[in-house]
């Protein structure tokens, strides 16, 4: 079973702008035993979307699994496997006259910036033509390499926070307790809000904004203050 798939609905939608986007999912928080996502709040816990979709299939969460403890244990050949993937999808955005996108942090929160492999810095630097792309709730991440885009994932930080991350240079993506036929807000808190469900493509987004997203699976029960208001 190959590591990154296309299997995504959402990441499916960049097709239509031109884009095949590979995409990585490993066990999120400590399904795994090891800690994948580092700054994990109670809300952003609880609405995980680990379980939508292929993901609530018991060897779906079997195989996230077993590609974590991998990670970990046999870092060397995972890493290979990984840049063998990204070359097959390379190969195949070529085939299908797309341009090949890869968010490596399906449902994770890892520093791949700091992994290297195969006399790269990075899988970034091993791939200059590739487009990376991630969300973080990890507030330190600096010196990025040029082909890589993140957006701050918002736990349950305040409007005073959000501000001060766009105001840094980086958009924040928040979850709004909207329905999925419903408008997210064009506003919030002063901050202009852009429909982030429409395409998972990330690095298109204008920058200084909020990158709306509506409360799917657990997320519409939450009540930690990690789901948005529309009001708010």
């Amino acid at each position: 079973m190959p590591l990154l798939t296309t299997s995504n609905t959402k990441t499916r939608k960049g097709e239509g702008q031109g884009f095949l986007t590979l995409i990585l999912h490993l066990a999120p928080a400590k399904l795994s035993g090891y800690n994948v996502c580092p700054m994990a709040t109670k809300g952003c816990a609880a609405s995980c979307l680990n379980t939508a979709g292929r993901g609530r299939f018991a060897k779906i969460q079997t195989a996230r699994i077993a590609k974590t403890r991998r990670f970990f244990e046999d870092r060397d050949n995972f890493m290979r496997e990984l840049a063998g993937d990204i070359r097959a999808g390379i190969r195949k955005a070529e085939r299908e006259g797309l341009i090949l996108a890869v968010r490596l942090n399906g449902t994770s929160d890892i520093r791949w910036e700091t992994i290297s492999l195969e006399g790269a810095r990075n899988i970034f630097e091993m791939f200059p033509g590739v487009t990376f792309y991630d969300y973080t709730k990890l507030p330190n991440r600096r010196d990025l390499p040029p082909n890589y885009r993140l957006t701050f994932s918002r736990g349950e930080q305040s409007p005073d926070k959000v501000r001060d991350i766009i105001r840094g240079g980086r958009n924040v993506a928040a979850v709004f307790r909207v329905g999925r036929r419903e408008e997210l807000p064009l506003f919030w808190e002063g901050l202009p809000v852009i429909d982030g469900d429409r395409t998972d493509l990330r690095f298109l987004d204008p920058e200084g904004v909020v990158v709306g997203l509506r409360a799917k699976g657990a997320a519409p029960r939450d009540r930690s203050g990690f789901v948005l208001e529309p009001t708010a």
